[in-house]
């Protein structure tokens, strides 16, 4: 497990490529951890996708799993879907099956063995979100909250809720104020990209 701070720095790529994402989501077809495969036209009938990026080992991942549960419940009926992306290519499908079973997420936890997702929205690190479109194009990336301000340093709660920001400014037709938060996270390792 290999532990990051994504500076903001180090922001200025990531959104320009988050600018660049205009075109349809990408075709694709992820199998999640109960067998179900996944189709980029189930994005279609949504009124935007979160994607929850996380990793079986990554104790800040683990501890979000809640939160992002609730966030679903209170955002689920407002069209808004949700998945969780495996980012770590080298865990089993089986361990995989195991952690989402564990952790009780209420949402499809997908195997995204190329890692399609992740490069769609430059994902960087997990715990991390992108809130997409229901056309694929990316509208927030970053913290799901500041609860973690440093890798030593928790807040007991939240006094920012960036990720609810996001959907309640999406959900209400506006622009999303802060499209992109730092996060204090583990990092996503590449895989060798694919294709020509």
């Amino acid at each position: 497990m290999c532990l990051v701070k994504v500076p903001f720095a180090g922001i200025i790529i990531a959104m320009m490529s988050m600018a660049a994402v205009a075109q349809p989501a990408p075709k694709f077809a992820l199998q999640d951890t109960a067998g179900i495969v996944h189709h980029q036209d189930e994005w279609s009938k949504s009124r935007a996708v979160v994607i929850f990026f996380t990793t079986t080992d990554c104790p800040l991942s683990n501890s979000y799993v809640p939160e992002m549960n609730r966030i679903r419940a209170d955002y689920s009926r407002g069209g808004v879907v949700f998945y969780a992306v495996q980012t770590d290519t080298t865990i089993s499908e089986t361990e995989v099956r195991h952690y989402a079973n564990e952790f009780g997420f209420t949402f499809p936890v997908l195997l995204d063995p190329n890692q399609i997702l992740v490069r769609l929205t430059s994902a960087t690190a997990t715990p991390e979100v992108a809130v997409l479109s229901n056309a694929g194009r990316i509208l927030y990336l970053g913290r799901i909250d500041n609860r973690v301000a440093d890798f030593d340093k928790r807040r007991p709660a939240a006094t920012e809720s960036d990720l609810r920001n996001a959907l309640d400014a999406m959900l209400a037709g506006k622009p999303v104020a802060r499209p992109k938060t730092d996060v204090v996270s583990c990092a996503i390792n590449l895989v060798k990209a694919w294709g020509p």
